[in-house]
């Protein structure tokens, strides 16, 4: 048992090396998750970041729980740089007190599975 978690965080470690060398691109899909307190204009800021960066949604889950809004992104970031990426995401979430994180889909998938 102790082996296969090992070996699932020497994957998760290798993937995240593997994100961020070579001009920190994703060069990949990567998801982008939004939660926060409800409020307008929270997809219209996230998909022009998205939109001014030439990224592709894929797949999309948005849902409202009660007050809190969330939202799952996948994501086509092959022409896209992540740090500029992150760095605007981080004004949106800042800016309308919301949580943003840009993840490579092979991190959020490995991750998710130990």
């Amino acid at each position: 048992m102790q082996s296969c978690f090992i070996k699932d965080c020497a994957l998760v470690f290798f993937l995240i090396a593997r994100c961020f060398c070579t001009e920190r691109k994703f060069g990949m899909k990567a998801v982008i998750t939004v939660v926060g307190v409800d409020k307008p204009g929270i997809i219209a800021k996230v998909s022009d970041v998205l939109y001014k960066n030439d990224i592709n949604v894929l797949d999309i889950s948005q849902t409202i729980m009660e007050d809190m809004f969330t939202m799952i992104m996948m994501v086509d970031m092959r022409s896209a740089n992540n740090k500029t990426v992150s760095e605007e995401l981080q004004k949106v979430a800042d800016n309308m007190g919301l949580s943003i994180h840009v993840q490579n889909e092979e991190i959020f998938r490995s991750m998710h599975r130990i």
